[in-house]
């Protein structure tokens, strides 16, 4: 079973056409692309991907579109959990029957579960499958925080391998960096958090600028490996402007843009998002051109 998903993985955005429906041929397009351009594998309809408002037939298709065109030149996870215990496995279900590299598990949102009832949901999904499991901590938008404990205990499940965490509290990683088994790999869920995550024991970014600087994240994560601090610090301060204004408003909005505005036809957001207004267009403009990334 594969316990390792590579180092810098990008939660990919979903290409919609003008009728809001997904774009499977954009989507093959960006995948292909975002593994050429640095990054170890992809996670398909997440946050960044817009996960919530793809109704769960597309999904399917869309996670064989990225697989068919991801081939074996990286990992591909599905995002399969939601606040549904029996909703998450049938879908879980299906991206093994898809052939999946892994699924992807959020904490369930809405309806704000005790620790226990994270691992009794966690741990039914898991063992519903054979597919390794990255577990996904993001209370900002879920409210619930799964705890260090709890991430312990479910680490003991077999085939749950690593966890996305986006807390953005570095207590909280040092302390799962400091209990989690040996080969259970911590990821930050934040690109401006990588490098401290890094310091503290983490493996590696599920990244959002991962989509425009694949290369550049690789090379800093790369270096801290090697020992060559010093680079990875000054490409983390490099890079630090350009992480933070993609988060100007919420993720996958600037990113979105952002795409679109270098040459990738990735659609528009879906509704309840919306997009950029002008003065936050104008400030995300000015970001890219500091890059070299409008041309």
């Amino acid at each position: 079973m594969l316990r390792d998903f590579g180092q810098v993985l990008t939660a990919m955005v979903t290409p919609f056409d003008a009728g809001g429906k997904v774009d499977f041929g954009a989507a093959r397009e960006l995948a292909q692309m975002l593994i050429d351009s640095g990054n170890d594998g992809l996670v398909v309809a997440g946050t960044t991907g817009e996960g919530p408002v793809i109704p769960a037939e597309e999904k399917v298709k869309l996670f064989a579109a990225v697989k068919e065109a991801v081939g074996d030149k990286g990992t591909v996870l599905a995002n399969t959990g939601n606040y549904n215990t029996a909703e998450s496995v049938a879908l879980s279900k299906e991206a093994e029957a898809i052939g999946m590299d892994g699924v992807m598990l959020v904490v369930p949102y809405y309806n704000k579960p005790s620790q226990e009832g994270l691992y009794q949901h966690f741990k039914t999904i898991a063992q519903a499958i054979k597919l390794p499991v990255l577990l996904y901590n993001v209370p900002s938008r879920t409210v619930r925080n799964l705890e260090a404990a709890t991430v312990k205990r479910l680490a003991e499940v077999e085939n749950i391998v690593a966890i996305k965490e986006a807390s953005g509290d570095l207590d909280q990683a040092t302390e799962l960096c400091s209990i989690a088994p040996g080969d259970f790999h911590i990821y930050s869920g934040d690109d401006s958090l990588t490098l401290p995550l890094l310091s503290v024991g983490g493996h590696g970014v599920v990244s959002v600028a991962g989509h425009l600087v694949g290369k550049r994240i690789k090379e800093m994560v790369v270096a801290y490996g090697e020992g060559n601090v010093d680079k990875a610090r000054k490409i983390h301060r490099e890079l630090y402007p350009l992480f933070k204004i993609l988060f100007l408003t919420t993720n996958p909005v600037p990113v979105k843009t952002a795409l679109k505005l270098i040459g990738y036809p990735v659609g528009d957001v879906k509704l309840p998002l919306v997009p950029l207004n002008s003065s936050e267009l104008g400030r995300l403009k000015g970001v890219l051109r500091d890059y070299d990334l409008l041309k």
